[in-house]
């Protein structure tokens, strides 16, 4: 008989005197509960696992850092196998078993559980009350699954408001911004058109200065003395203006021709 039957044989002999059962105390986690369970081999090694629900799933987490990625391994309840899958977890350190319905089923009912390769010997733990046990940690992590799924459904909500009311806020802001940018433009735009009416009158009251000026200094050089050519008359009515300059002195007339008798 090999030394893995026998160890077998004296875990099932042990079992026969009755494994000390878990406690099934159900401890809620942040999207689940668990609860501790001890195996118990031959030489009174032990290894804890940890049984896991979220109210639709039960796994049973127990310590391998050299689980297979993934593996189809036996767990005997009452002698009787049952596979289930094995996968390995992220942190490199544990793996978790998928127990199926008919696994649980077995759980609930059965006696004893036993597993032969979680440690270097067969160990196995009680299943007194493993019923009631089971179903209060599959109603425990449902409840606890419900209030994370609508925390997240909250926590979803309230940032999705928020990324709403931060959009709307950008938008009016982006739209205020625009709005002053207008204005701004604008008043520029007032401003130079203001400047420019400014200017264009500056000039046109300095052209019409320098007119001004231009027609005085004419005036007064056409009334200063010995003006050559013209001057302005004071008196529209003086008769005697001429816009010509008066003969010379020495101008004679023509003498007068008369008819012949």
């Amino acid at each position: 008989m090999s030394g893995a039957a026998a160890a077998l044989l004296t875990t099932s002999a042990a079992a026969a005197a009755g494994p000390a059962p878990p406690a099934w105390v159900v401890q809620p986690d942040a999207q689940d509960c668990r609860t501790e369970v001890e195996l118990v081999g031959a030489s009174g090694a032990t290894i804890s696992a940890t049984l896991l629900s979220d109210g639709d799933r039960v796994e049973l987490i127990f310590p391998r850092a050299d689980a297979p990625e993934r593996a189809f391994l036996p767990i005997r309840v009452d002698q009787k196998p049952f596979a289930n899958l094995v996968l390995r977890q992220d942190d490199g350190q544990t793996a978790a078993m998928q127990l199926s319905p008919e696994s649980l089923a077995a759980l609930g009912k059965g006696s004893v559980l036993q597993i032969g390769w979680l440690g270097d010997e067969p160990v196995q733990v009680g299943l007194r009350g493993s019923e009631q046990g089971l179903a209060d940690l599959r109603t425990c992590g449902a409840q606890v699954a419900q209030r994370a799924r609508a925390l997240a459904a909250e926590t979803e909500a309230s940032r999705a408001r928020k990324e709403a009311e931060d959009r709307a806020q950008a938008l009016a802001d982006e739209q205020l911004a625009a709005v002053k940018a207008q204005k701004a433009a604008a008043e520029a735009a007032a401003e130079r058109d203001a400047a420019e009416a400014e200017r264009l009158r500056v000039a046109a009251d300095g052209e019409r200065q320098r007119a001004q000026a231009e027609a005085e200094r004419a005036r007064q050089q056409a009334q200063a003395p010995g003006y050559p050519y013209a001057r302005v008359r004071d008196y529209p009515e003086d008769a005697g203006y001429s816009e010509y300059p008066p003969a010379p002195y020495d101008r004679y007339d023509p003498p007068v021709r008369y008819g012949s008798w």
